[in-house]
């Protein structure tokens, strides 16, 4: 809500986000994140926003509140604490799915390596004079052989990568 409203009313005041941007002495790419969701602005911000875009933060916040300077800002605060704790969640949920994505790649590679060795490159013993089979067992080679060759190194960033997004549930 807070994102689209920020949106919203500053391409009805005719800014652009670099403009807004400058005026609020943030980078551009700070309002792009405000304005997608992927973070929210502090009160302080949302203060600047609002005397920039002179809108009221109850407008930018989506309501009309109707009630003294004191409950304005404690309704706003509750409301930032709201976004905040959800895109605390939607953070926690993407790193909980890097995290095992990061697992299940771990364990394709061992599997795939121990296919690998039990298989003993069967294709070393094919019939090389045929030029269909000799195709196919160059490919078969060199796809094992680049396997062999980046896997491990594969392997380790997957580790280091769950372990890394585990640290830092």
């Amino acid at each position: 809500m807070l994102n689209e409203n920020i949106k919203a009313i500053r391409q009805s005041k005719g800014l652009s986000q670099e403009e807004l941007a400058i005026k609020l002495n943030v980078v551009r790419q700070t309002i792009s994140k405000w304005e997608r969701g992927l973070s929210v602005p502090d009160s302080e911000m949302l203060v600047s926003i609002s005397d920039i875009l002179e809108t009221p933060i109850s407008s930018l916040l989506g309501e009309t509140i109707t009630s003294n300077s004191q409950e304005d800002l404690k309704v706003i605060s509750e409301k930032l604490e709201v976004i905040a704790l959800q895109l605390a969640r939607k953070k926690a949920s993407r790193r909980n799915i890097l995290h095992w994505l990061f697992i299940v790649l771990s364990m394709l590679i061992i599997v795939i390596f121990i296919i690998i060795w039990k298989a003993r490159s069967p294709y070393l013993n094919w019939d090389f004079s045929d030029p269909e089979t000799a195709v196919a067992g160059t490919i078969l080679h060199a796809l094992e052989f680049l396997f062999v060759r980046i896997a491990p190194f594969a392997f380790c960033g997957f580790v280091a990568g769950a372990i890394m997004t585990f640290m830092h549930k």
